[in-house]
């Protein structure tokens, strides 16, 4: 009986170890072309996976999190951006379109709507 007990083991270990390897492969698909939208980005295994593979592999700048904007870049109160301390002439170049529903939706209720119960 003990045997059966490890080959089920076995037997479900190998699953996890498919499923885990079937996510690293659709997060690295998606490293070649990451989703504008956040409904895009996966809902599975995959989204437990690390964006550009573990940590230590490589440096922001040489790894696909590039793709993500410069890693010096910074936002500071007021609305500024910086990039390697140097403020940049259009910081609306830098953002990104507001998460639907979220604070900065123009068609969204956002936080701290009172409208509730309307």
């Amino acid at each position: 009986m003990a045997e059966g007990k490890q080959s089920d083991a076995h037997t479900r270990a190998q699953e996890v170890e498919k499923e885990s390897q079937e996510a690293k492969e659709e997060m690295k698909e998606l490293e070649e072309n990451p989703p504008e939208k956040l409904e895009d980005w996966p809902s599975g295994k995959a989204k437990y996976q690390t964006f550009g593979g573990p940590e230590g592999d490589h440096s922001y700048d040489e790894g696909p999190e590039a793709k993500l904007g410069p890693s010096s870049l910074r936002r500071h109160e007021g609305g500024e951006v910086t990039i390697e301390g140097e403020e940049v002439d259009d910081s609306d170049e830098y953002k990104g379109d507001p998460i639907p529903g979220g604070p900065t939706d123009p068609e969204g209720r956002g936080m701290g709507s009172s409208d509730e119960g309307s």
